[in-house]
Parts: structure tokens; sequence; C-alpha cells
């Protein structure tokens, strides 16, 4: 165990509200969710950000310390990459999306061209018990409770928006209906429930005019799935409702045939039954028509 500064906290980290100075050691479990220390080792001239815990945006350049979170991305238009199944002091990883995403890419966009290039410093410990100096991995998921299984009772109505792909428009849509609801004197309760973590679309969520607005993030998820992504928005929406919102927007990241369960959430029958308009976003004519 030994002491690190750290330049900057990506916002994929919020949950483990992290110190500038932290403890890392050299034992990695290799699971999502595990926050783990980098030094930036490349410098690129697109895509070079990173979304800090505070929402803002930060360019990274190289020597930069940063600590991120372990997980997968599956994005058309930006990086594919996975958590690796071992880890070494010293290993070079690859920084998967903006908000702190860390993992193996292993393919990339010529739109946003290869990730950044980062050296593991080691893993983030955390102390949850006081007095004791044993630190324990930290993990977004830690501190976050059960998904739901089923749909509770007392759910407002709810407006859900998917897009036939990434970058269709869904976010600006969202924004839109939020607007237009708050002007007309609505209590709006927003969430994001699926896609990589990412504070960005959240926050314009809020931006908009919603009361509120949540993502899986904070319920311990980094990348969702088809495994967990019904079950995230129950446990969403569940959260939203004890606001007695008079009405929640959902935004399904990625696309209709993405790898995040969008597909997964529109296939479960009491999510469906508690949805009562959808709005599409396409970014051309085709994928409207297929969809």
């Amino acid at each position: 165990m030994r002491p690190l500064h750290l330049d900057k906290i990506a916002s994929v980290t919020r949950n483990c509200a992290l110190d500038r100075d932290v403890r890392v050691g050299d034992e990695y479990p290799c699971r999502e969710g595990d926050v783990i220390a980098v030094r930036i080792l490349s410098r690129k001239g697109t895509y070079n950000q990173l979304e800090l815990v505070s929402g803002r945006f930060s360019n990274l350049k190289p020597g930069d310390t940063v600590a991120g979170a372990l997980g997968h991305r599956r994005a058309l238009q930006g990086y594919a990459g996975h958590i690796p199944s071992e880890i070494k002091t010293g290993d070079t990883l690859q920084m998967l999306n903006m908000g702190g995403v860390i993992g193996v890419c292993t393919s990339f966009s010529p739109e946003v061209g290869p990730p950044f290039e980062c050296e593991v410093l080691g893993q983030v410990l955390s102390f949850p018990f006081l007095g004791q100096r044993v630190g324990e991995p930290a993990n977004i998921g830690r501190q976050a409770g059960t998904l739901r299984e089923k749909i509770a009772g007392g759910i407002p109505p709810v407006l859900a928006i998917v897009g036939t792909c990434m970058n269709s428009g869904k976010t600006a849509a969202c924004a839109s209906l939020i607007q237009e609801f708050a002007r007309q004197g609505l209590q709006v309760a927003a969430a994001k429930v699926t896609g990589v973590s990412l504070m960005r679309d959240t926050l314009a969520m809020v931006d908009a005019g919603a009361r509120t607005a949540a993502s899986f993030t904070e319920l311990g998820i980094v990348t969702t799935q088809r495994s967990n992504a019904a079950s995230i928005t129950r446990t969403l929406l569940a959260q939203l409702a004890e606001g007695s919102p008079d009405l929640i927007v959902l935004e399904l990241g990625d696309g209709l045939m993405g790898d995040y369960g969008v597909d997964a959430i529109l296939e479960a029958a009491d999510i469906k039954a508690t949805v009562g308009a959808l709005v599409l976003a396409a970014s051309d004519p085709v994928g409207r028509g297929a969809a």
C-alpha cells in the first residue's frame, strides 16, 4: 500500500467520493467497477477530454494521473473494449470513454482515433471500517443496493426515448421534451437507463428543467447489458417515483440493436405496460423505416 496524488478523478468513480490523495495497492480483482489509478501516456487531438466528478470536462495530457473504473464498451462510432482478466502494475490499458471507463481496446472508429494509452499505477483502495487501516479494492458498486426484479405500483406516466443507433439525437429530443413539459408547469423526473457511464446526458436533463435526473452509474453499473438493463430500469423508475413527479422521461442510450440492453427493456412486459409513450430518434429515413 502506498500513497498517490491524483490529478483528475473521472465521473464514473463518483459513487466512491474519492479524494485527490489516495492509497493504492498492487492486487487487482479485475471486476467491473473496480477503481484503478493510471498515468496518461499518449496525446490526442480529438476525443481528448475526461469528464470529472464535477461534470466539467478537462483535457487529458501525457503525465496526468487519473482515477477511472474498469468496464467494457461496444460503440460503433467510438471504442470497443473489455475488462482484462489479469492486471499488473505497469501494464498498459486504454481509456474507453470520456467518463473514465478503462479496459483493453479491441477496435476504434476513425472518427475518434486511437484511445488514450494508460499506464496502470495501482488499484485504488477504500477504507470502509473506521479506525482500521485495512484497505479494500474500491468499486463503484460497493454501496449500491439490490436491483429490482418487479415494477412497484404508483409509477407516474412514463415517456421513453429510443434510437436506431448512437448519436441519433436521443439526448436532444429528451431535453426538448423535458423543457416543454417544464414550461407547462409539470414536475419532471428523468433517467438514462442504458449505455456507458457519463454524466453529460443527465446533466443536460437537469439543465432542460428536470427536477431530478438519475442514471445506472448511481446503481454501481459501469456499462449496461441485456442481463441487467430491465432491472436497472425498474429500479430507477421506483426511485424517481418516490419524488412524486408528474411524469418520468427515460432515455435508452445506444440503439435498438446495440449491446447495452435496450431490446431487453422493450421486451419486458411489465416495463412495456408502464411506458405510456415511446419516441423514436432516427438518424436517417432508412433507420426510421426499418424500426
